[in-house]
């Protein structure tokens, strides 16, 4: 079975001993490296298959139901409990050519190892191992505080797609208000829309996994780690006002959209009016004349033509600037 794991999806094995790294070890030594006293492994994933995975399970003895949903990459953001261990999903986000790009991250958590799993658009955890392998106090308490650091991370990465969206949402305000809006506008907008619900639907349920993590599994997480995962549930809050915000304003622009949008239609509608009301005039009186009566006096008349077109004139302009003064033209 070990002729099947594919290395390239193993970014980093290390294991951890009182706090400092003892060196990388392989899936297949993991569980003599687990042997050791105060020591936890600390394993990154990126796209495990079905035999990785298989094996990761073996050398840490994880449940068969949280491999099965570590092998599907459309799980929802969630918590579970099995036995000694846990079993979390979190939703990433980043910003890929002002699109947002969503991806997960699956995490094993247990009293002596942490395993990522990454799937789709996620940013690699160098950056955080480094940070945690800086303060050896910290790690030396166990995964826990590198949990932390998992998590932490993932929420600070949407800050800068809740910039962005917020950039882009600026964009389409000034277009609608300096009333040069167009179909890509409108799409613009129900496609921000959109990305604000798959952003929200990702980051509500990490309050929860945060509150869960605070007040419970004590056995797991030391008491005085369990408090960092208060900042992360700040942190989530402070970003879900500004979705909310976000949301309020664009429903408000949207609104605004419509309104703009009567406004301009009553206008096209009053001119087209005006000008029904001016050409009805001539309509009038030439359909008068039209009628062919036998005897009409004033046919016979010498002036008869030039003072109908002059009255007709007359009457369209006079009418046409009474148009044009109530603003109707």
């Amino acid at each position: 079975m070990t002729e099947q794991i594919d290395n390239s999806m193993v970014m980093k094995c290390v294991a951890y001993q009182n706090g400092v790294s003892i060196g990388d070890v392989t899936v297949e030594d993991i569980s003599e490296v687990l042997q050791q006293e105060n020591t936890f492994v600390w394993l990154g994933l990126r796209e495990a298959n079905s035999d990785l995975l298989a094996e990761i399970q073996r050398e840490f003895g994880l449940h068969d139901l949280a491999i099965e949903d570590a092998c599907r990459a459309h799980q929802r953001p969630k918590i579970e409990e099995y036995g000694e261990s846990l079993f979390m999903v979190l939703h990433t986000a980043h910003l890929a050519e002002n699109q947002v790009e969503f991806g997960e991250t699956h995490i094993f958590f247990g009293p002596r190892f942490l395993v990522t799993v990454r799937h789709g658009a996620s940013r690699n955890h160098r950056k955080v191992r480094e940070r945690c392998e800086a303060m050896p106090q910290q790690l030396a308490k166990g995964p826990g505080f590198a949990l932390y650091s998992i998590m932490d991370f993932i929420v600070d990465n949407y800050v800068p797609v809740i910039d962005g969206l917020q950039e882009r949402f600026e964009v389409l305000e000034s277009a609608i208000f300096e009333y040069r809006p167009s179909r890509q506008t409108i799409e613009g907008l129900y496609e921000l829309k959109r990305e604000l619900l798959q952003l929200e639907s990702a980051i509500n349920p990490v309050i929860d996994i945060c509150n869960e993590l605070m007040r419970f599994h004590s056995g797991l997480i030391p008491k005085d780690v369990q408090v960092y995962f208060r900042d992360i549930a700040d942190h989530i809050k402070r970003i879900d006002q500004a979705i909310h915000g976000m949301r309020e304003m664009l429903f408000a622009v949207m609104q605004v959209h419509l309104t703009f949008e009567t406004v301009r239609q009553n206008e096209v509608v009053k001119r087209l009016a005006g000008w029904g009301a001016i050409l009805a005039i001539p309509t009038m009186v030439f359909s008068w004349y039209g009628m062919n009566f036998r005897h009409m006096p004033e046919l016979d008349w010498e002036y008869s033509y030039p003072a109908v077109v002059g009255g007709v004139a007359l009457g369209s302009l006079l009418l046409y600037l009474r148009l044009k003064r109530s603003g109707w033209l």
